[in-house]
């Protein structure tokens, strides 16, 4: 009951901060393009600080090569989910126009905006190794075969770039996380003046993630949830199927009890909120995609403390 209760708490601290943002969105704080603007604060200064911060604080060279083979758990995880997408949306007749986008949801989690403040907020900093695990394999999924399958929804035919693809998956969090993983396995001590900016920056991440957040729901008007076919399929892979597959994976395993509890969490994140921009560049159901995010944002907040108390019995 202590750990649901626990895990219960974490989710109402995230909650309270997406209130904040749907709130702040309600009363005009946010004109124009303000959302864009939070969103790359935190995706190209924020989180890349609090990956080198906490990377370069908290590990040790062999902790971080310790865990470099467990990447192959988020990325079956996610191939086997995108196999089930495709036949879903066969055989259960998936509206065509939005086939590719349902299956690129279907497989593809956000790891980052709720899945890293959520785990940090049940966890701590601990968990943010396996956090960073699951986040380099679903970002280098979402931005290859989850961007490609977005394209094939759209007006132009689907093509895919390796330049392009590259600069998508090298992102500035990415390019965080390796800068912080080559200044420990190379034993290099930041100053400290320079440790406590990154800190201070880094900070922002959480707060910021979940304002934008708030501001994704109320752009997206709550008027528009709707519980339909497509809708309750994507909610019955990202919360039921995607965790129930990846503690199959990770239950026989004799990994560390937190690994397992971060990977599951995270497999059964919300939609990520860069599959509405991916789908409008390419002029596919930007609004399903955006409706999506939302309702599984909103739901993630309910599953979490479910899964926090399933897993307990690993």
């Amino acid at each position: 009951m202590n750990i649901f209760l626990h895990s219960i708490s974490g989710v109402i601290i995230i909650l309270i901060l997406i209130i904040v943002g749907y709130v702040l969105a309600a009363m005009g704080w946010f004109p124009g393009s303000t959302d864009k603007l939070i969103a790359k604060l935190v995706t190209q200064l924020a989180l890349p600080c609090y990956m080198i911060d906490t990377i370069t604080s908290k590990f040790t060279s062999h902790e971080l090569i310790s865990i470099v083979p467990d990447l192959v758990f988020p990325v079956l995880s996610m191939l086997i989910l995108m196999v089930i997408a495709v036949l879903f949306a066969r055989i259960l007749k998936v509206d065509p126009s939005h086939r590719g986008l349902f299956s690129s949801m279907f497989f593809n989690s956000n790891t980052v905006f709720v899945g890293l403040p959520i785990n940090q907020a049940l966890f701590g900093p601990k968990s943010i190794p396996f956090v960073l695990i699951y986040y380099m394999a679903n970002t280098t999924i979402f931005w290859t075969i989850g961007t490609y399958f977005i394209q094939k929804d759209g007006s132009t035919e689907a093509t895919f770039n390796w330049k392009a693809t590259l600069k998508k998956v090298l992102s500035p969090p990415l390019l965080g996380f390796i800068v912080g993983v080559v200044l420990v396995l190379l034993n290099i001590k930041l100053p400290l003046f320079l440790s406590k900016d990154l800190s201070y920056l880094g900070n922002l991440t959480t707060p910021l993630s979940m304002i934008f957040i708030g501001i994704c729901v109320y752009n997206a008007g709550l008027k528009q949830l709707t519980l339909k076919k497509d809708n309750l399929l994507i909610l019955l892979g990202r919360f039921v199927l995607a965790p129930l597959l990846m503690t199959l994976l990770v239950a026989p395993t004799n990994f560390p009890i937190l690994m397992k509890q971060v990977f599951i969490l995270q497999s059964a994140m919300p939609v990520m909120t860069n599959a509405p921009v991916v789908a409008r560049l390419y002029n596919a159901d930007a609004d399903y995609a955006s409706v999506m995010v939302t309702e599984t944002t909103f739901l993630s907040l309910l599953v979490v403390p479910i899964l926090m108390a399933l897993t307990q019995s690993l």
